[in-house]
């Protein structure tokens, strides 16, 4: 048994010029924030945090990268930077999924719109409960599978749908 938690990055600003290097938002900070502790509350547990390289994705993993090395309970205690996450297509989340690491029973996985949402629309039976995803955004999926190569075939059981409240 393995569990996914797909995680839309927090709010970013736009004062860059390209996307890539967008930063996060002041609200995006206080997003992060919030969603990590939330996990944390839940007793969710999170050996690994799986990221786009894109600079909001990354920040956003780092918040919650910070929360749970607090918490003293992870297997990697750094993120896994995956640059095919930045823009990427709904078979490239299944790809990366598939390759990590079987030592692994719980990931966290950070990426952008629209890629993220359909993602997250595929490995869930709750469509309308995740449209749109929003920033910071935070679907959790239980996989009927002992391994990750297997993730796409396996079967897949929506968990929760958490998100921030407005600020």
């Amino acid at each position: 048994m393995k569990q996914l938690f797909i995680i839309r990055h927090a709010k970013s600003s736009l004062n860059t010029l390209t996307d890539f290097d967008r930063s996060l938002h002041k609200r995006g900070q206080l997003e992060a924030a919030e969603m990590a502790q939330k996990l944390i509350t839940e007793k969710i547990a999170i050996d690994a945090f799986v990221s786009s390289t894109a600079v909001r994705a990354m920040s956003t993993a780092t918040y919650f990268l910070e929360a749970f090395q607090q918490k003293g309970k992870l297997l990697y205690n750094q993120i896994i930077e995956v640059p095919e996450l930045y823009e990427a297509e709904l078979d490239t989340f299944f790809q990366v999924t598939e390759q990590i690491d079987d030592t692994i029973q719980s990931a966290a996985l950070f990426s952008h719109n629209p890629g993220i949402t359909e993602f997250a629309y595929k490995c869930s039976n709750f469509k309308k409960e995740v449209v749109p995803m929003p920033t910071c955004g935070v679907v959790g999926i239980r996989v009927d599978a002992d391994f990750w190569k297997d993730f796409s075939e396996a079967t897949k059981h929506f968990l929760f749908f958490y998100y921030p409240t407005k600020k």
